[in-house]
């Protein structure tokens, strides 16, 4: 982050140059820097919030009340204050980078930045976060406007086969094995980019995945750890002879946009990373959440407290690396298999969740289209930096 501030005489000269002159700056809030090169040349900003209006407003909350000064207990759960619906965290699930001693400039940098934001831009959808959003909105006084779920800007199979990445396995082939499944029976299985499991806790997903209703529970795991260890690469190569047919894993980058969107996928065991909490939203997809650091764990409050879609595994310790990855933090294979079933079957709670999850991806794709609640959003945006009317909502 202190190399990327290095940018801003960079920017400046760039913007001093550009003819005509920039009318807004949009920037990722981590990138605070970038709003003193802004007000240096009296061009409005706009900071865009990565994750969702639900962990921000919590953080703001926390801050707020100065909640985390007070807790001495990492793991001792509390009530997140002023929230409409009671949420409970642990300190050590909700404390952030900046809300440690060592980062007290670029707290206070961020801080300042956005208070002279002209306003907010958001992945999500009104319909989605509307009582976070308006309390977000009271809170801070600005503009809020959300676009998403941007996941849905890509229509055709080939832009979501390849966001983010190319994919690490033969889209076609994939569709393919889908096409073969009956609605709403495959669980797709995703850590995200970052997180690493160690051979321990592999053995356990693997162990849930497999035990669960026998053969009639198809899966797609997305494994990222086989270039890191043989022992890892050895006993998933045995898995997936045992489980031949029924599941299907990927070594690498998944399409998981396309994976979400097929009808045979019922279920997501997610970090619940925002970009794969939104993109199951807008799919219709309930999930399985296990959140491992960051907004995650909010995150997975809203999931499963909030909106209802989700059952959680269990996780409880922040972890990101593997050595991070203490017994203390193991799920096992049995509390796996236990949520894949209350999440592919649950029963009457279960066909509610299903209910619900639908209901949002509708709501969702309506939000996207013309006329609806995202795309009047960015119409509001880009009449905001053309100076059409400085005062829109």
């Amino acid at each position: 982050m202190e190399a990327l501030s290095l940018f801003g005489e960079q920017v400046k000269l760039y913007l001093t140059a550009t003819n005509p002159t920039a009318d807004c700056i949009i920037f990722d809030s981590m990138n605070s820097w970038v709003g003193a090169v802004a007000e240096s040349l009296g061009i409005p900003h706009i900071i865009f919030y990565g994750p969702s209006c639900f962990y921000i407003l919590c953080a703001h909350l926390l801050k707020k009340h100065q909640v985390l000064k007070s807790i001495d207990d990492d793991y001792k759960l509390f009530k997140v204050p002023e929230l409409t619906e009671p949420v409970e965290v642990m300190k050590a699930q909700v404390m952030r980078l900046m809300d440690r001693p060592e980062w007290e400039k670029e707290s206070e940098e961020f801080y300042r930045t956005e208070k002279s934001a002209c306003g907010v831009v958001m992945n999500t959808f009104e319909e989605l976060e509307k009582s976070g959003l308006d309390k977000f909105r009271k809170e801070i006084g600005k503009k809020v406007w959300p676009i998403g779920p941007l996941s849905l800007a890509n229509k055709d199979l080939d832009s979501k086969a390849m966001r983010g990445k190319a994919s690490s396995i033969d889209t076609r082939l994939l569709l393919s094995w889908l096409d073969s499944k009956a609605p709403n029976s495959v669980m797709f299985v995703s850590f995200g980019s970052l997180s690493r499991n160690p051979i321990s806790q592999l053995v356990q997903i693997g162990e849930g995945l497999e035990s669960a209703s026998s053969s009639q529970l198809s899966f797609i795991w997305v494994v990222n750890e086989t270039d890191k260890s043989e022992e890892v690469e050895n006993w998933l190569s045995e898995f997936e002879e045992r489980t031949k047919g029924r599941g299907v894993v990927i070594r690498g980058w998944a399409p998981q946009a396309m994976i979400l969107g097929h009808v045979a996928v019922g279920g997501f065991m997610t970090h619940c990373g925002w970009n794969s909490t939104l993109e199951a939203i807008a799919a219709g997809v309930v999930m399985a959440t296990w959140p491992r650091f960051g907004d995650q764990f909010v995150n997975e409050r809203l999931v499963v407290d909030v909106l209802r879609l989700g059952v959680a595994v269990g996780a409880k310790i922040p972890t990101l690396f593997v050595d991070e990855m203490s017994e203390k933090a193991l799920v096992k294979g049995e509390e796996v298999r236990k949520v894949v079933e209350m999440v592919m079957q649950g029963g009457e709670e279960g066909e509610e969740r299903r209910k619900r999850a639908s209901e949002l991806a509708e709501k969702a794709r309506k939000a996207m289209e013309e006329g609806g609640s995202s795309f009047e959003n960015l119409n509001r945006i880009i009449k905001f930096a053309k100076g059409e009317n400085k005062h829109l909502e």
